[in-house]
């Protein structure tokens, strides 16, 4: 039975991807015969880049769909993001505090204004610290906090992480948690390396790092190296997590304790002492 799914499975997918190139040509074909060869070929990019290689990706993930918790977050289009590959537990005045006596910054918000921010820095390759991330999601909804920390002046290249909270009392999300309650923040870490386009639709966007492995250690490295963690464990695929609440790790995840003050006046009050590991 399992030998006649993954047949379906994959026929399945054969015919997205011949119904895809069909449309791309098409599409050529239909807009080529009214404008000139170079628009043709930029409308065809952006209709197949945008809209009909992301479609096919997200049904072909839909029919390849597994029970289990996300490995890689989503896009806004349903299409692969980045690995899940660290979680760290505690508040989320202590998870920012963690990450402020390390050196990151926390990312602006994305929107209008820092979205042309960012746009203008990228271009001109001048430094913005505290450059706005991309929306990337995980069970069911946008990245709750996201810190960086520079390379260099460049904002193309970065060390960057993505968190998501989750509680037994929580299911939506930071919205309805108070910054005292303590939540397993699941993490998704990468380090851009410049810019590119996407694999699957050919999208526009940063180059990332492929050993999200190393970038995973070096963001434990650098929280252990300010002593800011503690009970650093690395869990292989299939291993449950539940420090907090109950989470399988569906790759290897680092998951550690946040060891700094809770309340903003204790880490005021800590900013001149030496903790210990």
């Amino acid at each position: 039975m399992r030998a006649i799914i993954r047949l379906i499975q994959r026929l399945t997918i054969l015919a997205l991807g011949i119904v895809c190139i069909w449309l791309i040509v098409d599409v050529f074909k239909f807009v080529d015969r009214r404008a000139p060869t170079i628009l043709a070929l930029c409308l065809t990019y952006a209709l197949a880049a945008y809209i009909i290689l992301p479609r096919a990706v997200c049904t072909g993930l839909k029919v390849l769909q597994r029970n289990h918790v996300p490995r890689f977050t989503v896009t806004g289009d349903g299409l692969p993001g980045d690995p899940v590959n660290l979680a760290l537990v505690g508040t989320f005045d202590q998870l920012r505090g963690a990450f402020a006596k390390a050196g990151w910054i926390e990312a602006a918000p994305l929107n209008l204004a820092s979205s042309w921010h960012m746009a203008r820095a990228f271009v001109l390759n001048q430094p913005y610290p505290a450059a706005p991330f991309s929306t990337l999601y995980l069970f069911g909804r946008g990245q709750d906090v996201g810190f960086q920390k520079a390379i260099g002046d460049s904002p193309r290249k970065r060390h960057h992480v993505r968190f998501w909270a989750q509680n037994d009392e929580a299911q939506n999300g930071l919205t309805l948690m108070t910054h005292d309650r303590r939540a397993l923040w699941v993490g998704a870490g990468t380090r851009d390396t410049g810019f590119s386009l996407t694999r699957l639709t050919f999208q526009i966007t940063h180059a990332t790092d492929s050993d999200t492995n190393a970038e995973r250690d070096f963001i434990i490295d650098e929280l252990t190296r300010c002593c800011v963690i503690r009970h650093a464990t690395l869990f292989q695929p299939g291993d449950k997590l539940a420090r907090v609440n109950h989470y399988i790790a569906d790759g290897e995840i680092a998951v550690a304790e946040i060891a700094v003050p809770a309340s903003p006046s204790e880490l005021t009050a800590d900013r001149g002492e030496t903790q210990r590991p």
